[in-house]
């Protein structure tokens, strides 16, 4: 059952050195705040998995956190490349990075089979490509019904699971709404379930498209308001589009991006404080 708790105390008793956890929201609902307070705790050994790898998992690469990462696509949304990202694949800094490529339809039926306790995902998105020279844990299977060959993956089971929504009730119910990944899918798979909100309600309202996941699922869920920027929250805030231009900046340089860690997140309490530092326009000189 979940339980209302601090987000730092819920990373503290959740997530461990050697973890494997993913952190999902597409386009919005990413988990920012409690991805910058896993390196806040300085986790390490890592093995992150994540559809779409982006400016979080830059970040906690960069930061030391990861020795593996399962994706699907990586990059800054509307700006280039993940700088930390790449400087851990190419150059082994700061440490080495070890890569799992997959594709979008194979992640998402990877984190069904997970969900239903099920060894591997079957489909047919691999056909005509050459992923299997590029991952040797897609293999071939053959219908017993059929005759037909068709892509066998293995299913994802995390050990922590971690996403952003907008509201839970005081049961620990959450609701999120807007457009949705697999956040659902990927609660269902972990041994874990940490889920930060905008806010808690007395009773929840579902608009349309929404998505319930009731508290049985979840493990420990926070208030963190405005967890997900600079993505957006439906509803609550838009993206923060300058920040992913900044960030390019920031990241592209080690010393560059070892100070603003060091300034904005390991300096920072909380992300609250990490709020406020960002909005300083001193330090925000500093990194335009």
């Amino acid at each position: 059952m979940a339980e209302w708790t601090s987000l730092s105390e819920a990373v503290s008793a959740l997530v461990r050195d050697g973890d494997t956890i993913a952190m999902e929201g597409f386009t919005h609902l990413i988990p920012f705040a409690a991805g910058q307070e896993i390196i806040r705790q300085r986790r390490k050994s890592l093995s992150l998995i994540r559809m779409t790898p982006d400016v979080i998992y830059d970040q906690m690469i960069g930061a030391g956190c990861a020795r593996k990462l399962t994706f699907s696509w990586g990059g800054n949304p509307g700006v280039g490349s993940l700088h930390r990202f790449r400087d851990a694949v190419e150059n082994g800094w700061p440490g080495p990075l070890e890569l799992e490529e997959r594709s979008h339809s194979d992640l998402a039926n990877a984190y069904v089979a997970g969900a239903a306790n099920l060894p591997f995902a079957v489909l047919r998105g691999y056909t005509g490509s050459d992923f299997m020279q590029v991952n040797d844990r897609i293999r071939n299977i053959t219908c017993p019904f059929t005759g037909e060959v068709l892509a066998a993956t293995p299913a994802v089971r995390t050990d922590v699971t971690v996403i952003h929504a907008q509201k839970a009730d005081w049961k620990g119910n959450v609701q999120l709404w807007g457009i949705l990944g697999v956040q659902k899918e990927a609660v269902l798979a972990a041994k874990r379930a940490i889920v930060t909100v905008e806010e808690r309600v007395r009773t929840l309202d579902a608009p349309p498209n929404a998505c319930i996941l009731p508290s049985w699922v979840v493990t420990a869920v926070c208030e963190v308001p405005r967890g997900a920027t600079p993505s957006y929250a439906h509803g609550y805030y838009d993206r923060d589009n300058a920040f992913y231009r900044t960030w390019d900046r920031i990241a592209r340089v080690r010393d560059r991006f070892q100070d603003w860690i060091e300034r904005h997140i390991l300096q920072t309490r909380d992300f609250d404080e990490y709020l406020r530092v960002q909005r300083d326009p001193q330090i925000q000189a500093v990194y335009s």
